[in-house]
């Protein structure tokens, strides 16, 4: 179990949408400080001064390096920041795939070990990693790189356990942010998104599977394939 209360938090992606949601709810419960970290760090709009404005670009690990040297305070993670560039792995342009898995694995992935030694060092913590839905359901190059980085929170789990760092892996449907604001789809509000990842941190648990979409692709992942894509059935 992790209390937010006190505690240094950082979030990537924070300058809009899910990141700005998670910036909120962290001060909401009591975080100390929290570092709103963006490639463009003059875009995060806060007149708090527990929000602290830092660059930091997960794609670049001398960013990463350079984060991580000034914000050693942190406890607590948030790996938010993602991109959707929507593209077929067997057509599909493949530098704008590498660029989604840059962004959206190899990101968390370097995030998580730069700052991993730094919440050993500050007594343990919680990293939260934003999956989707699309990890456990196949549509082109997002769902691969989703799919991706939720087999990597599973065994950064592990490696982690040891250092009193907890792991959260968060599943959720389309969120009613700007990313999804082309699809015609419910989509989850970003607050209940962010309450719902942050209850997991505080009861301890492994996973935060948010809204109705998720909860029902989780509920037939023991199905034949073609139960969740009927296309394959015809």
């Amino acid at each position: 179990m992790t209390d937010i209360t006190g505690r240094v938090a950082l979030v990537t992606g924070a300058n809009r949408g899910l990141g700005a949601a998670f910036v909120a709810e962290l001060l909401e419960r009591g975080a100390s400080k929290v570092y709103a970290a963006a490639r463009r760090p003059g875009s995060v709009q806060s007149d708090d001064p527990r929000v602290v404005p830092l660059e930091l670009d997960v794609t670049d690990p001398e960013s990463i390096g350079r984060a991580a040297s000034i914000a050693t305070d942190v406890s607590i993670l948030v790996n938010n920041a993602g991109i959707a560039v929507n593209q077929s792995l067997v057509s599909g342009d493949l530098e704008e795939i590498r660029r989604e898995l840059d962004t959206n694995f190899w990101g968390p992935v370097l995030v998580t070990r730069a700052f991993s030694p730094i919440l050993e060092a500050n007594g343990g913590g919680a990293i939260v990693n934003m999956h989707s839905t699309l990890s456990w359901l196949g549509v082109g190059s997002y769902s691969a790189s989703k799919a991706a980085l939720w087999s990597a929170s599973n065994s950064v789990r592990v490696d982690l356990a040891p250092a009193g760092i907890q792991v959260v892996g968060v599943h959720v449907g389309y969120v009613d942010t700007d990313m999804a604001a082309d699809v015609t789809a419910d989509k989850v509000p970003p607050q209940q998104v962010v309450e719902e990842a942050l209850d997991a941190v505080k009861n301890d648990e492994a996973e935060a599977v948010v809204g109705d979409t998720a909860r029902y692709v989780k509920s037939h992942l023991h199905e034949d394939v073609r139960v969740l894509y009927p296309q394959l059935a015809r």
